[in-house]
């Protein structure tokens, strides 16, 4: 009987871990999921910076050779904003992934742990099922 109780809090310490394991893991895969998104908000923030520099040069390069902000060199201009703004929502598509497969990371953590919690439970008392059935035996 004493062997069929052990078993019983050893599952039951088993299963509080388990599910203390698999909630550390989603905080881990949370806590991974913000630095993605602060990642790609200063890739994107860099992006912008660095586009508005070559924008900056091209309306320079443009005044210095004496054309007007028109026709082509408009366009070349309006090419460049373009472009940036296609490789900033780019930018924000892969951090959306990135959000939900963290997202998704941290839920099967935690489902996981459920299950191997339950495991571990339904481990303890069948272990004290199994001693109360020895203890039955012995006692007839």
């Amino acid at each position: 009987m004493i062997g069929a109780f052990l078993g019983y809090k050893g599952n039951q310490a088993a299963a509080k871990a388990a599910q203390q394991t698999a909630e550390f893991n989603a905080q881990v895969a949370e806590n991974e999921a913000i630095i993605l998104q602060r990642k790609k908000t200063a890739e994107e923030a860099n992006l912008r910076k660095a586009s508005e520099r070559t924008i900056a040069t091209q309306r320079v390069a443009t005044a210095v050779s004496g054309i007007e902000m028109s026709g082509s060199a408009l366009e070349a201009l309006k090419d460049s904003y373009m472009n940036t703004q296609m490789d900033a929502l780019n930018i924000q598509y892969a951090a959306d992934i990135e959000q939900t497969a963290k997202a998704s990371e941290a839920a099967l953590a935690r489902a996981e742990g459920r299950a191997r919690a339950t495991a571990y439970k339904t481990a303890s008392y069948q272990s004290l099922l199994e001693g109360a059935e020895k203890a039955a035996t012995l006692g007839q």
